[in-house]
């Protein structure tokens, strides 16, 4: 439960950290925060960007889903993508990927014409998180699941291997799996995956200049994922330089390239806010080491203004602040379906689409 709560709380402070370094370079980090980045909030409360906000918009299109398919899905993802685009707190410099797509999709365009086609950045990678922390998702459901948010925007095949890649991630580390075994896990994945194209979730997504086969198209995406994994995996077994992590994998402005060295989420090549969600939402699934900066296992809504209440259906109507000493949730289970679904709609109920986080909150896992 603490590892499912932690993961969407280590991605919106990680997402906040990352934000006052967000487009600078290493060189201009250090000059500004040192050499090891910065180690603190900024403001009280702390904004995140699209990024945490997104990845909301995706829970919450998930929540209270009984059968994952794509029939079902995609209405939902739709509504709450443009939900995102249109609301007054889309703010926080989003990608015009994200925002040409989701002005398709509110124009009522099928999803296969709105998305950007040739697009695989990481904005679709950083929204991804929560499909992995749905509980006993079936792993083709899980890829499908994965690949459909993703290509609802971005639709290089690339965007989706990677997004499904982290889901199975998160996935990975959730159910116990030791973090040094995961980039191992992954290459194996992209070696399963090559040639299978996911046409009950895709469609005819793959009818693109250049590709002659949907087995073809998918390929693409999986090969370049395994070349950067490949990478990732000789950096690995190299001493710590201290210095930028995107030296050896590439920047993160493309979806395959996400680091693994939390401690440098905010000091990287950029984007460093993508790079701090990402690497926020694997930390406190991947340790059970105590992280000051993360907030409570629990916080609940405050109740005694109109912004520790939900209202209306979409994702940018729901303001909700954190209490500063939040309850536990109960641990009447400690594992099983309910627990995680517990954990996963407490952390949703605390967040909100418009990020607005305490500074004041900390969160430590417990073993």
């Amino acid at each position: 439960m603490d590892r499912v709560a932690g993961s969407l709380y280590g991605l919106a402070f990680g997402d906040a950290l990352g934000k006052p370094t967000e487009f600078l370079s290493v060189a201009e980090i250090d000059r500004r925060f040192g050499p090891h980045g910065p180690d603190d909030l900024v403001g009280d409360p702390a904004l995140v960007t699209d990024d945490t906000q997104m990845a909301l918009a995706v829970a919450w299109a998930l929540h209270g889903v009984d059968r994952y398919t794509a029939d079902v899905l995609e209405p939902r993802l739709r509504e709450r993508f443009v939900s995102w685009a249109h609301s007054p707190e889309n703010n926080r410099a989003p990608g015009m990927t994200c925002l040409r797509a989701c002005g398709g999709l509110a124009e009522g365009l099928p999803w296969v014409e709105a998305t950007i086609a040739g697009s695989k950045g990481c904005g679709a990678n950083m929204r991804v998180t929560p499909v992995g922390l749905v509980p006993d998702l079936d792993l083709d459901v899980l890829a499908g699941v994965s690949q459909l948010q993703a290509a609802m925007t971005h639709g290089h095949p690339t965007a989706l291997t990677a997004s499904e890649l982290t889901a199975y991630a998160t996935r990975l580390l959730v159910d116990g799996r030791d973090l040094a075994e995961v980039p191992a896990a992954l290459l194996d994945r992209c070696r399963e995956q090559r040639s299978v194209y996911l046409e009950q979730w895709l469609g005819p997504l793959w009818r693109t200049p250049g590709a002659t086969t949907p087995a073809d198209f998918i390929a693409r995406g999986w090969d370049e994922c395994a070349e950067v994994l490949e990478r990732l995996v000789a950096a690995l077994a190299e001493p710590d330089d201290g210095q930028d992590a995107s030296l050896a994998t590439g920047e993160g402005w493309i979806a395959r390239r996400r680091r693994w060295r939390p401690g440098c989420t905010a000091r990287s090549g950029t984007p460093t806010t993508r790079c701090g969600a990402w690497c926020g939402a694997r930390g406190p699934v991947a340790t059970r080491t105590r992280s000051r900066r993360w907030p409570g296992r629990s916080p609940a809504p405050r109740t005694d203004s109109p912004r520790g209440r939900r209202s209306g259906s979409s994702a940018s109507s729901m303001r909700i602040s954190w209490q500063r000493s939040a309850p536990a949730l109960p641990d009447d289970s400690l594992d099983g379906r309910g627990t995680r679904k517990k954990a996963l709609r407490g952390a949703l109920v605390a967040l909100n689409p418009q990020g607005k986080l305490s500074s004041a909150a900390t969160y430590s896992p417990t073993p």
